[in-house]
């Protein structure tokens, strides 16, 4: 034991000399990215380094301290024309310690987090900025647009019904501190391919009676994938349509392809939706599922989805038939995956890789605006083509309150009715029926007693 502890005093002595003389963490550069609801501020750093937040009011700033850390130089100028950020200063007041201080507009709520080498970038500390006055009218806004109405006087005419107007969601793949794919002749970077192509569709949308388009992202920022599929469903979006440009090793892969979302990663998005029932009411016709059992909200959710599975396979089709015409195709029937980007219960979604940026050839066309507008009228034609067969249903009035659904049912079964004209009946699902009843393959017998879930037009 006595010699054990010999040999490990030198070890320790050597590990607390080792992180004593650590060669600091050298701050190298600063982007700044503006988004519509946030600013973020990216340090390129030489490596992972431990950094605080400080939020001080009167005027408003924001101080960054960096430990083991230098600044050889000084950091760029920042553009400060947003709505948040007035400047940035720093200073290495004391040895092996950078203090970044960020001078605000107005009151912000930072979030910071490190992140790891990927793709031309290294170590990055990123530091994202949210304007809390800004979040708190979207907020405002968000409840008024969801307010109901005040009756009309009786003797009022009634007024003429509004055409329902087709919202169209266009992902533009990627953005701000993440570029996707790069094209190894041109160093195209797929960011700026599926944002120029976005555009080009949005423009076609616009200009199609009844439709309208909804850009994710509209400039070259970051957004997380699942608020792209929740921003979209808080536009009530019709479609959803996420652009990328594929890339593989090698440089002969090429043509497009189309995806949709695949069972195992529809499973684990019905089990996040699921585990917070009460703010999932809206997933399955305005029916809430807060106060019902685990089962029954996971049988009405699980046919919904079913359902929004097969028009996403449906559009992918679609489109892909209406994209063999702008050029070859990579895999010529739709394929499913675990994209998280699809994974909106409720929305027909597909992801469309418009060609391979790794192929030299295919890079260069993606990078010409023909090409461009040519991929853009495909997926246009593919969606109108979709809409044409399965037409879309104007959305129900917006419900403030919170639904309570009364208790289910009961019917008891006459001779000669089967499970199968008993669902039709009551325009529910033979599924949910034999869940909610505990029921197998066959019949139920004559004179049993049947629970019957709650319809939309119930609750």
């Amino acid at each position: 034991m006595l010699s054990a502890a010999r040999l490990l005093i030198p070890i320790l002595f050597f590990l607390i000399c080792h992180a004593a003389l650590a060669e600091p963490v050298t701050v190298e550069h600063l982007r700044v990215w503006r988004a519509p609801d946030y600013t973020r501020l990216v340090f390129d750093v030489s490596g992972p380094l431990e950094h605080r937040l400080l939020i001080l009011e009167n005027p408003y700033r924001i101080v960054v301290d960096m430990d083991n850390a230098r600044m050889p130089g000084a950091l760029p100028a920042v553009d400060t024309n947003g709505p948040v950020l007035s400047g940035v200063r720093a200073g290495t007041a004391e040895a092996n310690h950078v203090r970044v201080v960020l001078d605000l507009k107005t009151e912000a709520r930072p979030h910071s987090f490190m992140l790891k080498p990927a793709g031309p970038y290294g170590h990055r500390l990123v530091v994202d900025l949210y304007d809390s006055k800004a979040a708190e009218e979207e907020n405002t806004k968000a409840l008024d647009e969801v307010k109901i109405p005040v009756p009309a006087p009786e003797r009022a005419m009634p007024a003429k019904p509004v055409a329902h107007e087709l919202i169209i969601a266009i992902d533009a793949g990627h953005g701000g501190e993440d570029p996707g794919a790069m094209g190894r002749r041109y160093r195209t970077r797929e960011k700026d391919v599926t944002l120029a192509i976005a555009r080009e569709l949005a423009k076609l949308i616009e200009q199609a009676p009844g439709m309208r388009p909804m850009l994710i992202r509209d400039g070259d920022y970051y957004v997380g994938l699942r608020q792209r599929f929740m921003k979209a469903r808080r536009q009530r979006a019709d479609v959803f349509v996420s652009i990328h440009a594929d890339a593989v090793p090698g440089q002969r892969a090429y043509g497009s392809s189309v995806y949709a979302l695949s069972e195992k990663g529809a499973t684990s998005a019905m089990a996040g939706f699921l585990a917070n029932k009460e703010n999932a009411s809206d997933l399955i016709g305005g029916v809430s599922l807060s106060d019902k059992d685990d089962m029954l909200a996971h049988v009405l959710l699980d046919l919904s989805h079913n359902k929004t599975m097969q028009d996403s396979l449906s559009l992918g089709e679609d489109v892909l038939a209406e994209l063999q015409h702008v050029g070859p195709v990579h895999l010529r029937r739709v394929t499913q995956a675990g994209f998280a980007v699809l994974k909106s219960p409720d929305i027909p979604s597909v992801l469309v890789e418009t060609a391979f940026i790794s192929n030299p050839s295919e890079e260069k066309k993606l990078r010409t605006p023909g090409f461009q507008q040519q991929l853009a009228g495909g997926i246009f034609r593919g969606i109108k083509r979709y809409l044409a067969r399965n037409p879309v249903a104007p959305p129900a009035a917006v419900k403030v309150e919170r639904v309570v659904a009364p208790n289910p049912q009961e019917h008891i079964v006459r001779k000669g009715e089967t499970l199968s004209s008993i669902a039709r009946q009551y325009n529910i699902h033979v599924d949910a029926l034999r869940f909610l009843n505990d029921l197998g393959d066959g019949n139920p017998p004559v004179g049993s007693t049947l629970r019957i879930p709650p319809r939309q037009s119930d609750s």
